[in-house]
């Protein structure tokens, strides 16, 4: 019984959401809400605390942010989906739930706890000032939300960690418990669903412009536009460097010679053998016998080379070769003992060999080709050698200009143009930059760590460079801000059109959720009266397959 939950976690994990959710939440469906406070209406409640459309719509927003930051092709419409929006409801939904069965289970993380995660956490130590302080304004302006709030989420997501590894990690459970759960996860039940369809609601809704005034005003959180920048910054790499080196036409000619030298050493020889065994430390008597044997071979090879192949098949206690002719197909002369090597390197094609002793025994080598590499001329060869000085040079003057870029971008904090005109770089500027890399962003545009370095109060404030940053692999980049606009709350003229979207949506809900219970009643009243579709067959093991609420 404990091996089967150890075994099948997932299983569990999801049962145990499925037995906790009906004790503590109410789900609107086909996101139909009740009416709320000023906070937007509630299309969930978990233990008695409501989940607002407003709450759900900024959890969607930011799920789609993540996902296109991991998955920068996929494609918009499948994120906002009805689909994708319940998913990000069922995942509230399920953090909900936890959180309150953490709280009422006791379970709290200890300030010390907070206090090493927020040491080791390198993206809360971009916040810290030279002087310790926290940067709050600057924490607030990239992550949308106080320290206090980052704080508290940080609290919950740790308490209902807590209660996830209390449920994997422990194995008691009786027989009858776990028989009842499977049973209602594999349970097959049929079902009849009515659709209040919100987008059929919404089409309906014609809102006043003060009433759009007003949805703006309480909802301003989601008509936000972040922080972001014009910048200048300046690469020191290898590819750069390649560019600015010049080349010796001499130096390409030595390169050259020398690797026409290095292809001279790479010729390969074809060859047969037959080989009489008889190892080194064999008595004398018998190397000699076997050699003796070798020389009436060769003998016989010599009177008749076309008959080598037999020979070699009847004769040589090479068991690799012998099938084959005793052929060994084609070899570098690294690839053989020194002796055999040294006797095939230096015969003609079609030439037999006397007999060459080796630790093997004795052989009968016969040539049969000789493959010499192919020697391209100086001109063909020149794009590649000059490509190889170009990397070896640039490898150099990165070496040497390092230090000399990193000292320049410190010493004068208020421009880039002077190193780079010194050491002939470009300064590229990059326009409506943020603190976190944009979806399909590459090089040091997409690289966290520079674009922390770029959003650093010196930085912002005072439009000093960046340190010198190494991003590996021979790079070094230094930026910095020319204009910085903070985040803002977008006016309602150039989000009316937004506006009025979320405000048809919610409208359309509250609609739909009205008609619903208004028939849900009336068909209570009177069964007979309900008219419902075909009923659908549904079980939580196949969810999945159910068509979205």
């Amino acid at each position: 019984m404990f091996d089967f939950i150890r075994k099948h976690t997932k299983i569990t994990m999801a049962l145990l959401f499925l037995l906790i959710v009906p004790s503590f939440v109410l789900v609107g469906m086909d996101g139909a809400s009740r009416s709320g406070g000023g906070g937007g209406s509630v299309v969930a409640v978990v233990d008695g605390r409501d989940i607002t459309q407003p709450e759900w719509d900024l959890a969607h927003q930011n799920e789609v942010s993540r996902l296109r930051a991991s998955m920068p092709t996929l494609d918009i419409k499948l994120l906002d989906s009805p689909e994708a929006r319940y998913g990000t409801l069922e995942r509230l939904v399920r953090d909900r739930v936890l959180a309150a069965t953490a709280a009422k289970g006791g379970l709290v993380v200890p300030d010390q706890k907070l206090q090493r995660l927020y040491a080791e956490d390198k993206a809360i130590a971009a916040f810290r000032l030279p002087d310790g302080k926290f940067d709050r304004a600057g924490f607030q302006a990239q992550t949308g939300m106080a320290p206090e709030q980052y704080e508290a989420g940080l609290r919950s997501d740790l308490a209902i960690r807590q209660v996830m590894l209390g449920v994997s990690s422990t194995g008691f459970a009786s027989k009858a418990a776990a028989d009842a759960s499977l049973n209602a996860f594999f349970e097959k039940r049929e079902a009849q669903v009515a659709r209040f369809n919100t987008a059929d609601y919404a089409a309906k809704v014609n809102p006043t412009d003060a009433e759009l005034a007003q949805f703006y005003k309480d909802n301003q959180p989601l008509f936000q536009a972040p922080e972001e920048a014009t910048v200048e910054y300046v690469v020191l790499d290898l590819e750069a460097l390649r560019k600015s080196v010049t080349v010796d036409e001499q130096d390409l000619k030595k390169q050259y010679e020398q690797s026409t030298q290095q292809l001279a050493g790479k010729e390969e020889r074809r060859a047969s053998h037959i080989l009489i065994e008889s190892p080194a430390a064999a008595p004398a008597a018998e190397r000699e016998k076997a050699k003796a044997k070798a020389g009436e071979l060769l003998a016989a090879a010599r009177k008749a080379p076309d008959t080598f192949a037999d020979l070699a098949r009847k004769n040589s206690q090479d068991a690799g070769s012998a099938p084959a002719g005793g052929d060994l197909d084609f070899f570098a002369r690294a690839a053989m003992v020194k002796p055999f090597a040294d006797a095939a390197f230096a015969m003609n094609k079609g030439d037999i060999s006397d007999v060459v002793e080796t630790e093997f025994g004795y052989h009968i080598i016969r040539l049969t080709d000789i493959r010499l590499p192919k020697q391209k001329s100086y001109e063909e060869m020149k794009p590649v050698l000059e490509t190889e000085a170009r990397q070896q040079l640039a490898q150099k003057k990165f070496a040497e200009t390092a230090e000399t870029f990193s000292n320049a971008v410190y010493e004068q904090s208020d421009s880039l143009r002077p190193i780079a005109e010194r050491l002939k770089l470009e300064v590229k500027t990059a326009t409506r930059l943020m603190r976190n890399p944009a979806p399909g962003a590459t090089g040091v545009l997409g690289n966290p760590k520079f674009l922390g370095a770029l959003f650093t109060p010196d930085s912002v404030d005072k439009k000093r460079n960046t340190e010198a940053l190494d991003m590996g692999a021979s790079q070094l980049v230094s930026g910095r801000i020319t204009q910085y606009t903070p985040a803002r709350t977008l006016p309602l003229a150039e989000v009316r059109d937004a506006v009025r979207t979320r405000l048809h949506q919610q409208r359309g809900a509250e609609l739909a959720r009205k008609e619903g219970a208004e028939k849900l009643a009336a068909w209570k009243a009177s069964p007979a009266t309900a008219v419902l579709p075909a009923a659908l067959v549904i079980s939580r093991d196949q969810s999945q397959q159910l068509p979205a609420p």
